[in-house]
């Protein structure tokens, strides 16, 4: 299918009216590039040179919305309409249009998505990318998809780089908020004999088995299971990941020896820095020691036994 597109360059100051004249005047939706945050939003990206160079020199001071239009859609009725809204609003701006299709649409975010490696045994390479790593690197391809987890945030990337440490051949492993699967898939391709993820959200477990077939993986030997934490799951684990949130961890702990085997180690992340001492109290307060700790632009990883 194809669209109609109409593209309204305006000052991020007045962005979120615009963009509410916009989304009210559009019958197709709308996206918008507004790099106003590109600075702060690199320093949590796990490697700037993850992001375009063009992005990082685009001006801050201004944002395009993408307005979409089905192609029956009159786009005199529509500029008349957006111009008299904007005009009203007392916004500044200027407007172009052109056609798209729809996977254009669709795919726009991917091309900021770049195969990158982490650790010293793996690299992570998007679907839609080619990538010839080092013989010595185990290549991971992922799809988000709609699901948490491309590897490129600080949190993923803590876990995979605790993983590369960490993981010895026939390990089995259980991920909790599994995302895109990315950790799972990525302990088998280190050496893990089996893995479970667990994930509450039933399209992120749809993703995940997605990625595993991707890769090579499928049931028995990796298996995607939707529910609360780890209760889906049943057995004992060398290895447990949570990349979730500091509550949730903390809400996690006192169940989390059932599921670990003898001499297991869970790897725990998703939390901010300022957190982690509580979290590490809660920690002790269960039992547990920390093995491993380790920082990232305001994100901890901790490794526990």
């Amino acid at each position: 299918m194809d669209f109609k597109e109409i593209r309204v360059l305006t000052d991020t100051n007045t962005l979120e009216t615009a963009e509410a004249i916009c989304q009210m005047v559009s019958d197709s939706g709308i996206y918008t590039e507004d790099y106003s945050d590109v600075e702060e939003m690199s320093k949590i990206i796990a490697h700037s040179d993850l992001i375009e160079k063009d992005l990082l020199e685009r001006d801050m001071t201004s944002a395009v919305i993408h307005m979409y239009l089905s192609m029956a859609a009159d786009v005199s009725e529509k500029l008349g309409a957006l111009n008299s809204l904007l005009s009203a609003a007392g916004i500044k701006y200027s407007i172009s249009t052109s056609e798209v299709h729809d996977s254009d649409w669709a795919d726009n975010w991917k091309k900021y998505f770049k195969p990158f490696d982490v650790g010293k045994r793996l690299a992570v390479c998007p679907t839609w990318e080619e990538y010839n790593a080092p013989k010595n690197r185990r290549v991971l391809k992922i799809d988000p998809g709609a699901a948490f987890g491309s590897g490129t945030h600080e949190t993923t990337r803590l876990c995979l780089e605790a993983l590369d440490e960490y993981v010895k051949d026939g390990d089995t492993v259980l991920d909790i908020g599994c995302g895109s699967g990315i950790l799972s898939i990525a302990a088998l391709l280190l050496g893990a004999d089996r893995a479970c993820g667990v994930d509450i959200d039933a399209a992120a477990v749809k993703t995940a088995r997605e990625n595993g077939e991707i890769n090579g993986f499928c049931s028995p030997r990796l298996t995607y299971l939707q529910g609360d934490l780890a209760g889906a799951a049943g057995g004992s684990f060398d290895i447990i990941t949570a990349n979730i949130v500091a509550d949730v961890i903390i809400r996690l702990l006192p169940q989390l020896r059932g599921y670990m085997a003898d001499g297991a180690i869970a790897l725990l992340s998703g939390i901010i820095s300022e957190r982690s001492g509580e979290v590490e109290r809660h920690i002790a307060e269960n039992g547990f020691h920390v093995v491993r700790k380790s920082d990232s632009n305001g994100w901890a990883c901790i490794v526990i036994s």
